[in-house]
C-alpha cells in the first residue's frame, strides 16, 4: 500500500477541524438551546449535521479511516449545488437562505483540495471486494 505524506495527512486533519468546528459551531448552539424548537426534517438536519461534527473529530485522529465521511460531505454538499443552488441561479430566483447555504457549499472545494484522490481510488474503487459472506 502506498503512503500517504505526513503533510498530506495534516492538510486532511485541517478539513476535518474545518468541518468539526463549523458544523460544530453552528449545529451544536441549536442543539444545546433547550429553548430551540423545530419541525421534523429541520431537526433531522441539525442533528445529522451535529453527529457528522463529532465524527469528524475522530478524523484529526485517523484522517484516512475516516475518509467516508469526508466523502459523504462532499457528495451532499455537490449534489445540493447542482440540484438545488444551480437552478435558482439559472431562473435569477436565489433566495436569501439559498444564498447563505450557497457560500456555505460553496467551501466544498477546500475538502475537495485536502482529499487524497489517489488514495481514494486505491482503496475505494480498485482496491479488493470485501468478501459477501
Amino acid at each position: 500500500m502506498k503512503m500517504i505524506s505526513p503533510w498530506r495527512l495534516n492538510i486532511l486533519r485541517a478539513a476535518y477541524l474545518l468541518l468539526a468546528l463549523g458544523a460544530g459551531y453552528l449545529n451544536w448552539s441549536q442543539i444545546l438551546d433547550p429553548a430551540r424548537e423545530w419541525d421534523m426534517m429541520e431537526g433531522i438536519v441539525v442533528i445529522m449535521l451535529g453527529a457528522m461534527s463529532l465524527l469528524a473529530l475522530l478524523g484529526l485522529r485517523q484522517p484516512l479511516r475516516m475518509l467516508p465521511l469526508m466523502l459523504w460531505e462532499i457528495t451532499w454538499k455537490l449534489i445540493w449545488l447542482a440540484r438545488v443552488a444551480l437552478p435558482a441561479v439559472l431562473a435569477d430566483q436565489v433566495s436569501d437562505g439559498v444564498a447563505a447555504n450557497m457560500v456555505a457549499c460553496g467551501l466544498v472545494i477546500i475538502l475537495i483540495a485536502a482529499t487524497p484522490w489517489d488514495h481514494v481510488w486505491r482503496t475505494y474503487l480498485r482496491g479488493p471486494t470485501e468478501a459477501w459472506r
